[in-house]
């Protein structure tokens, strides 16, 4: 059957999240004077940060740790790296992180163009995102892209996180889709690929780091541009 519904990851799909990530951390960094209390340059800690966050992000995934462990433990982890034991700082970047990197809302190059073109080709797109649901309704709409979907799934609903199926078939039930006219576009390779396949679901991976898994068996991207002449 013809592909119907389109289901797009969030973060780093649709959403920069990292580089509205970086964007934030520099801003608290310096309004907080890191580098001038503790000797810390900005680049290694944001370097650390990343590091960590991806692993932690990782591990919720894979059903190791829940939300609240991470929001605990990303940014005191980060600076204990640092020889920075400061629980107190840690919370207060988290806190603010999470309100201050809504007021950031680059979109992946292309986003607009790209949704636009799949709108006008009558697809109807949705959303299904592991982020936080606090924010994740708030990310599509403040960045003004929220009109061009008809539902927005974020794993939080029902606690369970791509790539299990369960989360799929969640989404495909609210989006009264059926699977044989949906596929998924996002960029993490066990999340959205992987989870995907696993329950019969046409997937495109989006390579935005280039990591050249070289899968010859699904379509892959480079830029999101490259879906228009694919979809």
């Amino acid at each position: 059957m013809k592909i119907k519904h389109i289901f797009f990851d969030l973060d780093n799909t649709l959403w920069d999240h990292r580089k509205n990530a970086y964007l934030t951390l520099q801003q608290i960094f310096e309004r907080e004077k890191i580098q001038e209390k503790f000797q810390l340059e900005f680049e290694d800690f944001h370097r650390e940060y990343f590091t960590i966050n991806e692993h932690l992000w990782a591990e919720i995934r894979d059903g190791k740790i829940d939300k609240a462990y991470l929001r605990k433990h990303r940014f005191y982890d980060t600076f204990l790296f640092f020889g920075i034991d400061d629980f107190e700082l840690a919370q207060y970047f988290e806190h603010h992180f999470l309100d201050e990197i809504l007021a950031f809302n680059h979109l992946v190059e292309g986003c607009v163009d790209v949704l636009e073109d799949l709108q006008s080709k009558k697809y109807k797109l949705h959303i299904l995102s592991n982020g936080f649901q606090e924010v994740t309704h708030r990310k599509v709409r403040e960045s003004e892209i929220d009109h061009y979907f008809v539902t927005i799934t974020s794993a939080d609903e029902i606690n369970i996180r791509k790539p299990q199926s369960q989360i799929f078939q969640y989404a495909l039930k609210k989006a009264n889709a059926q699977l044989e006219e949906s596929i998924m576009i996002g960029d993490d390779w066990i999340a959205d690929v992987e989870g995907a396949k696993a329950i019969g679901m046409e997937v495109i991976f989006f390579d935005a780091l280039q990591d050249d898994l070289n899968r010859q068996d699904i379509p892959t991207i480079l830029s999101l541009s490259d879906l228009k002449s694919l979809l």
